[in-house]
């Protein structure tokens, strides 16, 4: 058996265990630290980000409300009608959006349809602010199908093959979505009906 040499203790002699013991612990302070973020971080970054405010603004922590939002519509007098709304984090920066699906309020026919993307407005009682248009209603198309998903929009959009088709009947449609990625939103069509 091996003596300890003089002025050191039994139980205070360094092994290898106690050196790997060390390096684990190290390395899980350290990894956990990497794991938390402040409040307001995201792992895409705030250039990347849809709703991505400046001046330390808190992080929302709910959907905005589309009835407060103000949408680039001219209804000629009649109030703008907000037909479908869905709640999504579609960057996935932690701060909820809103996909509304909106139309003026017109007594009849097929008015044309607007679909946005609402982001939360700066401050603290600031109405939510429009981030992104899919669908404009100089585009004259009727939307159906609203669906928001983690990360995409679909919809179908009915049209007209030309001004003498009646406004009440739209005889084209197509199924697109919309996609999150690399910090913006791609558009792909599904190949048209009767399409081989």
């Amino acid at each position: 058996m091996q003596q300890p040499s003089a002025g050191v203790l039994p139980h205070t002699r360094t092994r290898a265990v106690h050196w790997i013991s060390t390096a684990a612990a190290l390395g899980a302070v350290v990894g956990g630290g990497m794991l938390v973020q402040p409040a307001g971080a995201s792992p895409s970054g705030p250039d990347t980000a849809i709703g991505a405010q400046s001046g330390g603004e808190t992080a929302a922590t709910t959907a905005p409300d589309p009835e407060e939002a103000e949408y680039p519509f001219d209804c000629a007098g009649v109030p703008v009608l907000v037909v479908d709304h869905a709640p999504a984090d579609l960057d996935g920066d932690g701060r909820p959006e809103t996909v509304a699906l909106v139309r003026c309020d017109a007594p009849g026919g097929n008015p044309p349809n607007g679909v946005y993307l609402l982001s939360a407005g700066t401050g603290a009682h600031a109405a939510p602010r429009v981030a992104e248009a899919f669908v404009e209603p100089e585009e004259g198309l009727v939307v159906d199908g609203l669906e928001v998903t983690d990360r995409e929009v679909s919809a179908t959009l009915r049209g007209y093959s030309d001004d003498s088709v009646p406004r009440c009947c739209p005889d084209q449609e197509r199924r697109v979505s919309w996609r999150w990625k690399d910090g913006s939103f791609l558009k792909y069509a599904a190949p048209p009906p009767g399409a081989v």
